[in-house]
């Protein structure tokens, strides 16, 4: 799916948003229309306390509801809305790579300062396996590719329930096998390639690395794990703590599981359920980044301390005051914007030293 140039109206509510989220923080959250949000400690932003109100004022209480194309079209009528001036990189190029049953649609972003050691990082999108596309997740790709000086090839996998578990499983694998052997091709280091992805995408960047670890493929270099779903089996504390009110609420995460799978699939199958993968040995360092406001916390933060006790190196960090998707709320969001290029910055860091 292509996102439509923003009208009139989209236009208007773009700014705005963007005018609203510059006023100070005591009126922003007056005007969210509740007190400050409080957690465990954890203290919601007050640029997303006030983007949450203004979501449900539009009657968008749920990121998934209805049928798909119709959950498919609110959301990318939203990216339209909070995308932003696009971020400069030295180019972005639509491209095919080679799918398990067919080409993908994928972007290419070429860093400015970008020469024949620069690594390469492949990009699975979000969206719980139903949702958006390489232009929802433009102004994220743009970022990492900008703060971390990396290439970033977005690639779009096919989604549910038009093509159901394990199809999306089997395009990452397929474009995985496709980046290695093409990175020098784009301009990249071909024996530095990562994989990452943000929710879905990240459950999917995690399985294909194990996969690849336990067929004997060629490992990714590293991985970044934006917020990943890593456990479908185990209703964590995280889940209820954020249950609804927090842009991916329980129910929507019910809604991706019922598109994703048949019914009576047992989701604690490691394809879905990566955490509950039997040996999590011999994995490529990782980055995994979680949201304080985010119904997938703690099953994130648990898949980084597995990864550590299995022997891996993986940094973990906790994104204070943000919710799930923030890295789709660049455009508008200061403090989202400056939690995802500080997570592109720590990637980097991570690859240095790997």
């Amino acid at each position: 799916m292509t996102t439509r140039p923003p009208n009139v109206f989209d236009r208007f509510e773009a700014g705005l948003v963007r005018t609203l989220l510059t006023l100070p923080a005591p009126l922003q959250i007056a005007l969210s229309g509740k007190a400050p949000v409080r957690i465990e400690g954890e203290t919601l932003h007050h640029e997303i306390q006030l983007m949450l109100a203004l979501r449900g004022l539009r009657g968008m209480r749920s990121l998934a509801s209805g049928t798909p194309h119709v959950a498919r079209s609110n959301l990318l009528r939203e990216a339209r809305v909070h995308a932003g001036a696009p971020i400069a990189v030295a180019s972005a190029r639509n491209l095919s790579v080679e799918g398990a049953e067919g080409p993908l649609p994928a972007r290419h972003y070429a860093p400015l300062d970008a020469h024949a050691a620069t690594p390469l990082l492949l990009f699975l999108h979000g969206g719980g396996f139903v949702l958006c596309d390489l232009d929802t997740h433009d102004s994220a790709c743009r970022i990492l590719c900008r703060d971390a000086g990396v290439h970033v090839l977005s690639v779009e996998y096919r989604l549910a329930p038009e093509h159901r578990f394990p199809a999306a499983i089997e395009d990452a694998r397929a474009a995985l096998r496709w980046t290695q052997k093409h990175a020098a091709q784009l301009g990249a280091d071909s024996a530095r390639v990562a994989i990452g992805g943000d929710s879905a995408g990240g459950n999917l960047a995690t399985v294909v690395t194990q996969l690849a670890v336990q067929s004997g493929d060629a490992l990714p270099f590293a991985q970044l794990l934006i917020y990943p779903a890593v456990d479908r089996s185990t209703a964590r504390a995280s889940l209820s703590l954020f249950e609804r009110g927090f842009f991916l609420t329980a129910s929507d995460i019910d809604w991706f599981n019922g598109h994703l799978s048949a019914p009576g699939m047992d989701l604690g199958n490691p394809w879905i359920s990566p955490l509950r993968c039997e040996s999590l040995s011999g994995l490529p360092p990782a980055l995994v980044v979680t949201a304080a406001f985010d119904p997938l916390r703690d099953e994130g933060e648990a898949y980084a301390e597995a990864l550590r006790s299995a022997g891996n190196h993986a940094d973990q960090w906790r994104v204070p005051g943000m919710v799930h998707g923030f890295i789709n709320m660049v455009g508008p969001s200061r403090a989202a914007r400056a939690a995802t290029v500080e997570l592109a910055r720590r990637f980097r860091q991570l690859i240095d030293r790997a």
